[in-house]
């Protein structure tokens, strides 16, 4: 019951109630008895930002585990402390706990919020050598981010290419990563290649994209094929960014009147 009524309290972020059961499971000294309730309690604090209190429930445990572990480094990762990501994943190691995808995962996106290429390629190396990419799309996806964040857009694309990946999520990493990095000729690139392979562009794409047509392309027909895309599919009323990035492309493009229509 404990454990349903913390995932609940994490999810919709009623840090109150979820003190609450903390204080009735600690008077019934569950918490040192049952793993799993810990875990929820690390969970539930992770959730609510309460990453101190977090860390203090886990560091009461006489036992930890992967999964109590991963509890609190997911958290760390949401709110983008990335060294306390790694120095929590260093100190699990020397428990003697081995990393399992969520925790490369989180380790992953510390290492490109942080730009740390070194870190994120050991981190690459172990993954292929334990085999866990031919098991798990998601870490495909993050390693593909992490490349992309760390402006090595080669390594992305060779992951990509490579491991013949269909996910939006990792082609938009990519595209985005050439979007920021100002490689316009690329961004487009990538976004002919996405139509070829028909996968479903969303937002994201189209963003990147009108930004490569309106910078050092002025690719104007490009532009206005993508704003018909956006159009037939009904994402302007839903999205302002994506309405700004058509103003804008068409700005850049020198078509002001349609700018002013956008």
């Amino acid at each position: 019951t404990f454990v349903c009524v913390l995932k609940a309290c994490g999810i919709i972020g009623s840090i109150e109630k979820g003190k609450e059961i903390h204080d009735e499971v600690a008077s019934s000294g569950l918490i040192e008895k049952d793993i799993v309730l810990g875990t929820a309690l690390v969970d539930m604090y992770a959730k609510c930002g309460l990453l101190e209190k977090a860390r203090e429930v886990l560091d009461e445990f006489p036992v930890r585990n992967i999964i109590s572990w991963n509890a609190l480094i997911t958290g760390y990762a949401q709110q983008g402390q990335n060294h306390e990501v790694l120095n929590s994943v260093d100190q699990m190691r020397s428990e003697g706990l081995s990393p399992d995808g969520v925790t490369f995962i989180c380790l992953l996106k510390a290492c490109g919020s942080t730009g740390a290429i070194d870190k994120g390629e050991q981190i690459h190396e172990e993954i292929v050598a334990r085999g866990l990419l031919e098991q798990d799309a998601v870490l495909a996806n993050a390693l593909v981010d992490m490349y992309a964040k760390c402006a090595a857009l080669s390594k992305a694309w060779k992951i990509i290419e490579e491991r013949n990946i269909q996910d939006v999520v990792s082609w938009n990493a990519l595209i985005a990563g050439y979007a920021q990095q100002g490689l316009w000729h690329e961004t487009i690139y990538c976004f002919e290649q996405m139509e070829n392979e028909g996968l479903y562009l969303n937002p994201v794409t189209f963003i990147c994209s009108l930004k490569g047509c309106g910078s050092n392309i002025g690719d104007i027909s490009k532009g206005k094929k993508i704003h018909e895309m956006v159009v037939i599919r009904g994402l302007l009323e839903k999205d302002m960014v994506l309405g700004n990035a058509l103003v804008d492309m068409y700005a850049k493009c020198g078509a002001l009147s349609q700018a002013e229509e956008a």
